[in-house]
């Protein structure tokens, strides 16, 4: 069992910054590949970015790319998502969620991520 706790999210003016993070339980965070994605009222579930296990390696969503940064400390068990230049479209409930599997790849499918966050507000006004 994996719990994570996202925080992190808030009200943010368009242009402004934020940061998430997610603490994770477990002694073998290590082993997770991490990822961010969000949620907007009425769409689904989309990918934002993802860490590999050793934090070498990150993958961005197209519309984020340049903006956000996604990194991880295996030794405090947390994954942090840096969000600069903020849109009012990056609004959303933001989830961190956690791979537990041996695959080498990074999926971008929220199907294949094992545990998930509660999710963080993110709310960007123009």
């Amino acid at each position: 069992q994996v719990q994570l706790v996202e925080s992190g999210g808030g009200l943010v003016q368009a242009g402004g910054s934020l940061r998430l993070s997610c603490a994770a339980s477990g002694r073998t965070f290590s082993s997770y590949v991490m990822a961010w994605f969000r949620q907007a009222p009425g769409k689904e579930r989309e990918f934002v970015a993802a860490i590999s296990r050793g934090g070498l390696n990150t993958y961005y969503a197209d519309s984020v790319k340049g903006r956000f940064t996604i990194s991880r400390d295996n030794a405090k068990n947390t994954v942090y998502l840096q969000m600069n230049s903020l849109k009012p479209e990056d609004a959303a409930v933001y989830y961190c969620a956690a791979d537990l599997s041996v695959r080498v790849e990074v999926r971008r499918i929220p199907d294949e991520y094992d545990y998930w966050g509660q999710g963080t507000q993110v709310t960007v006004s123009s």
